[in-house]
């Protein structure tokens, strides 16, 4: 039986965003598990939809000896502070050289990790453990949907495998996928890397997976193409808010041979590029959505507030969508999540059917203004509560004191946590006594991942553009460092 290492640090940066991403954040738990280390690892991780978790849940049945080492994330935000980075790979480095003789490691990595000075987080992290354990010790690693795949990335390690799915309802599957990797590797197969970058960027809404999108077709297009000789063949279509010479898309694949791998790699690179113009869509100003939504008063609608996404690096708290709803009069609505620490800590101190005459939100740049008062405190949350929709299944969350407001004299509510997270559980609404369905207009800070768990309670799903840190018309980021040749779709 093998010892298999264990280790995550993940990480999406939006490198256009404030940042920087510090020590802290990968400390404090919010969706995810906070930083844990050695066995806690195990219990903390347990039953999740998290790679990490489907590997360890496939890998147990073995009696292989699990020796799991660190874990962290933080949420999307700005680069990762020099600081932390050093901090957490340092520790990592100790863990490793701490951790005896190892036959195997597996990493639960994002892809796209960028720090004030590390363009490729992920690439010099493994070139950093590679120090300790030597060239040869198998190196398998589940990635993020959104990853940035780098020749350093392919070079250090013998397998990675992403997501398929956009939302990722599949991130405990792709544990389980490197699994199965990691098993024929250890069984003395030695499997070849073939990969192209492509040359364009896709914004984050119109990579879903779901329906008739382009993506969906081509991760399908990829599966037809796997084979048991040739294991994955991949699109990864990378975070476009990411300002990097290796930003965009790739395609990867593996194989027993390195002339399959590479068959693999070109058939599904022509199978994008027959797709590459489809990956558009429109982005609705509040007011065109608003009036959308007027016009047809017995339709159920979500309007998906992308670009204050806390999963892309928004802040969670802008109030562009929320002061349209108010200007307009619309009856039967409600936000979520809006982030703000001191207004939910005011709602606690003041208890249910208190009235709160403080301003809410709009303290992030692009975002305000902070929505005025009064407001009435319909209910109070912990803000721990465990994830039931697809994405989040399992996830034991700690988004700090939650409250629920009415906006004193309408009927707009405002679902408020301390801590950021997209609005892509309906749990959330439940941990306030509140059910989704009871209302017309659902204003939700994500850009996909809430289809996933929300999207059957629509008529109409509109992708609306108001200020925010995560940008979805890519032709309004002032990119610097794309390498030549890249277009912006």
């Amino acid at each position: 039986m093998a010892r298999i290492g264990i280790l995550g640090f993940l990480h999406e940066t939006n490198t256009f965003a404030p940042g920087p991403t510090v020590l802290e954040r990968f400390i404090e738990a919010d969706a995810w598990p906070g930083l844990v280390e050695g066995q806690a690892l195990l219990a903390a991780t347990q039953d999740m939809n998290l790679a990490v978790s489907g590997f360890i849940a496939a890998m147990q049945p073995d009696g292989h000896e699990l020796v799991p080492l660190l874990w962290c994330s933080a949420n999307p935000s700005g680069p990762v502070s020099d600081t932390a980075f050093e901090h957490i790979v340092a520790r990592l480095e100790t863990l490793l050289r701490l951790s005896g003789p190892l036959d195997a490691l597996f990493l639960d990595l994002h892809g796209s990790m960028v720090t004030e000075t590390l363009d490729d987080a992920e690439g010099v992290l493994l070139q950093r453990l590679r120090t300790i354990t030597g060239p040869h010790l198998p190196y398998v690693a589940a990635l993020d949907f959104h990853a940035i795949i780098t020749q350093a990335m392919v070079d250090q390690t013998q397998a990675m495998v992403a997501y398929h799915s956009y939302p990722h309802v599949d991130m405990a599957a792709t544990g389980a996928r490197a699994a199965q990797m990691l098993r024929r590797i250890l069984a003395g197969e030695v499997f070849h890397a073939a990969w192209h970058k492509l040359d364009f960027l896709v914004s984050m809404p119109w990579q879903s997976t779901l329906g008739d999108e382009p993506a969906g077709q081509i991760m399908a297009q990829g599966r037809a193409l796997e084979a048991p000789d040739r294991p994955e063949v991949q699109f990864i279509p990378g975070f476009p808010n990411s300002d990097t010479p290796a930003s965009g898309p790739a395609v990867l694949a593996y194989a027993i041979s390195p002339e399959l791998a590479q068959a693999g790699a070109d058939a599904l690179l022509a199978q994008v590029r027959r797709h590459q113009s489809a990956f558009c869509g429109h982005l609705h100003t509040p007011q065109a959505a608003l009036q959308a939504a007027a016009a047809h008063p017995a339709a159920r609608y979500i309007l998906a507030d992308t670009q204050d996404n806390p999963g892309g690096g928004g802040a969670g708290d802008t109030t562009g969508i929320a002061q349209a709803l108010l200007a307009h009069g619309i009856s039967n609505a409600a936000v979520a999540l809006l982030c703000d620490a001191d207004f939910a800590q005011a709602a606690h101190q003041a208890g249910v059917g208190a009235i709160l005459n403080m301003t809410l939100g709009g303290r992030s740049s692009p975002g305000g203004p902070p929505l005025p008062g009064p407001y009435e405190v319909l209910a109070l949350g912990s803000g721990q509560l465990t994830g039931t929709g697809p994405f989040y299944l399992g996830c034991r969350m700690d988004l700090g004191p939650m409250t629920r407001v009415r906006v004193q004299g309408t009927d707009l509510e405002i679902l408020v946590s301390s801590r950021k997270q997209q609005a892509a559980d309906q749990a959330m609404f439940h941990h306030l006594g509140a059910d989704p369905r009871d209302y017309r207009i659902l204003v939700l800070k994500s850009s996909v991942h809430f289809r996933a768990d929300f999207g059957a309670l629509a008529d109409h799903i509109l992708v609306v553009q108001s200020p925010g840190a995560n940008t979805a018309d890519l032709h309004a980021l002032p990119y610097t460092r794309l390498r030549p040749g890249v277009n912006i779709l």
